[in-house]
């Protein structure tokens, strides 16, 4: 636990002392996952292993991200929070022919 948050407070520059946020981790093995999580009195660890397949985890610090509640969902199903290929608007819509 005390390693976890040493990692939020230093390489992410956040505050793991904020109260009811979750920070989620992932290793190498993406088939496992870690939760922390202040509740005012003390740490949280929550721990998730899959029997079968893995989590789309970000890689890098710079592809770390806050999530939604149904994102966390999403994940939690094995399923993909970010698009691979994410559908952008058109700035100038193709005009009729």
């Amino acid at each position: 636990m005390d390693g976890l948050a040493s990692t939020i407070k230093y390489k992410f520059e956040l505050d793991p002392f904020q109260k009811n946020i979750l920070f989620l981790f992932c290793g190498k093995r993406t088939d496992r996952i870690k939760g922390l999580v202040w509740e005012g009195d003390g740490f949280l660890l929550l721990y998730k292993r899959l029997n079968v397949g893995g989590f789309s985890w970000p890689r890098t610090k710079e592809e770390a991200m806050e999530i939604s509640p149904e994102q966390y969902r999403m994940l939690m199903q094995g399923l993909e929070i970010v698009a691979k290929r994410p559908i952008e608007e058109l700035i100038d819509p193709p005009k009729a022919m």
